[in-house]
């Protein structure tokens, strides 16, 4: 049986566009309390009237870039006593960068991409736990990628940062066992967002090509998998699920029409 989820607070970063967006509509269409942060304010404004107009979901938003520690440790600690019990956590913020061999990559995008995908998430998680340990109950949802569990071509930093994010769903997993905290993980495959405009560094053409000829996931698609992990009963746990589009077998074999 589905757990209810109404009146939770749930906190997604990375929530301005893509897949935490689609998030955030999911767990307003639960009846959740929605605390939303990116680095895009006018976006996160934009969909807070949105969510607050459409479906009556109590919404706060704060600008924020979980790649700085400081602001991160200022944003949890400063939160208002109403917003403060964070029931669920969805670590949503994260980029790719690039697809060049390894001896002709950009160091500033490797940085980007360690800096968001893996520290980013480990400040916010670092935040934000030892809250739902005191009190015994919460849940860590990491959107990861097939990219941490593969590798392909031009894909060496990106892919060593989704299998950091596997490594610690994993680790995570063990640390809070007894305590009543959950930790999934959601690993889709290709999603048609921003996501390879941001990859190819605006780049459109070269972006859509990416999905040429194949059916890719949307947003919503990933949500409703994130959806389905948190309303689990307690006493059960997506540690980790690979959603992958029908075209799609692997991280390099697509079916392409056309």
């Amino acid at each position: 049986m589905a757990h209810v989820l109404t009146g939770r607070t749930v906190l997604v970063t990375g929530a301005s566009s893509g897949i935490g967006e689609a998030v955030a509509e999911a767990f307003a269409g639960a009846g959740c309390r929605l605390l939303l942060v990116a680095r895009r304010r006018d976006r996160l404004e934009a969909l807070a009237r949105r969510l607050e107009t459409e479906l009556s979901a109590e919404v706060s938003v704060v600008a924020l870039d979980v790649r700085d520690r400081a602001a991160v440790a200022a944003f949890v600690d400063g939160l208002h006593p109403r917003w403060a019990a964070v029931d669920i956590l969805v670590n949503n913020a994260g980029l790719a960068r690039g697809l060049s061999k390894l001896w002709e990559g950009d160091v500033s995008d490797w940085e980007e991409m360690l800096d968001t995908n893996v520290k980013g998430l480990l400040w916010v998680t670092r935040a934000v736990l030892p809250g739902m340990v005191e009190r015994g109950t919460g849940h860590v949802i990491n959107i990861g990628s097939i990219a941490g569990h593969e590798t392909y071509p031009g894909g060496n930093v990106y892919c060593a940062s989704k299998h950091a994010v596997t490594a610690i769903n994993r680790a995570l997993n063990i640390d809070v066992l007894g305590t009543g905290v959950r930790v999934s993980s959601v690993d889709p495959g290709l999603v048609e967002t921003e996501f390879s405009v941001v990859r190819f560094h605006g780049d459109h053409e070269r972006a859509d090509a990416v999905y040429d000829g194949l059916e890719p996931l949307a947003g919503r698609d990933v949500a409703d998998a994130v959806l389905f992990c948190a309303t689990r009963p307690p006493h059960a746990n997506v540690r980790e699920m690979i959603l992958m589009p029908s075209a799609q077998a692997a991280a390099v074999h697509v079916h392409r029409v056309g």
